[in-house]
C-alpha cells in the first residue's frame, strides 16, 4: 500500500470519488493506494471462495459482497477489506446501505479477511484496534509472503495466517491465533471448516 499524496480529504469525499474503485481506501484522510498483486488477488479470491462454499453449505443467511467500505463513523476512516462477510439481517439499521455498499457498525459483519501486502503495519496493528472498536467478532490476517514484523509472526518469519476474536469486553481483540503449514484453520464464525493454512498459501501459486 502506498499513500498517494498530501492532500487530505473526507470521508465523504473518499465515498464519492473512490467508492467503487476498488484500489483504495482511507486512513485518517490520507488516500491510500493498496498497491494490489496478482498473487495477493489470488488469495484473497481462494479465501472468499472457500468461505461462500461453507456458507453454502452450512446454510447461513450470510453473503460477501465484491464492493463494500467500512467506514468508522467520527472519523476519516474507509476500510475496505479483501474479504468481508455480512449478515443480511443487519443491514436494515446501517444508514448507509440502501444508497451505497457502506457498513458503519460491526453487527452488520460476521467475519472480515485482510491480505496482507506491502504495508502490513496498517493490517497488524491499525486495522486490529478499529475493527475490535468496532465491534467486528471476527478478523483474519493473511500473511501468504510473511511480510508482518517478527513480534507479530514470529522468528523465523514464515507464512501465516492470524485469526482475532473480541474479548468479553467487546471492544477489543484476544491475543490472536495463528496458523501455519498444515494446521487447519479454526473459525468461530465457521466451526466446520476444512481448510489449512497450507491452502491458501499454494492459491498465491495457481
Amino acid at each position: 500500500m502506498t499513500q498517494t499524496g498530501s492532500k487530505l480529504i473526507t470521508v465523504d469525499e473518499f465515498i464519492a470519488q473512490y467508492g467503487d474503485d476498488n484500489r483504495y481506501e482511507l486512513i485518517d484522510g490520507e488516500l491510500i493506494d493498496m498497491d494490489p498483486t496478482g498473487p495477493h488477488e489470488q488469495v484473497a479470491a481462494f479465501v472468499g471462495r472457500k468461505l461462500n462454499v461453507e456458507i453454502d453449505r452450512q446454510g447461513k443467511n450470510y453473503f460477501i459482497p465484491y464492493r463494500c467500505l467500512i467506514k468508522l463513523l467520527g472519523t476519516e476512516v474507509a476500510f475496505r477489506p479483501d474479504v468481508m462477510v455480512l449478515d443480511p439481517t443487519r443491514l436494515a439499521n446501517e444508514p448507509l446501505w440502501h444508497r451505497e455498499p457502506v457498513i458503519t457498525s460491526g453487527s452488520s459483519v460476521k467475519l472480515v479477511v485482510e491480505v496482507v501486502s506491502t504495508n502490513w503495519s496498517n493490517d497488524y496493528a491499525r486495522k486490529v484496534e478499529d475493527y475490535a472498536i468496532l465491534g467486528i467478532p471476527e478478523y483474519w490476517i493473511v500473511d501468504y509472503l510473511a511480510l508482518g514484523g517478527r513480534d507479530y509472526i514470529g522468528n523465523p518469519k514464515q507464512p501465516t495466517i492470524s485469526i482475532y476474536q473480541l474479548s468479553t469486553s467487546g471492544d477489543r481483540y484476544q491475543p490472536p491465533t495463528q496458523f501455519q503449514g498444515s494446521d487447519r484453520i479454526v473459525s468461530v464464525t465457521f466451526p466446520e471448516l476444512k481448510l489449512t493454512a497450507a491452502q491458501v498459501f499454494a492459491s498465491a501459486e495457481h
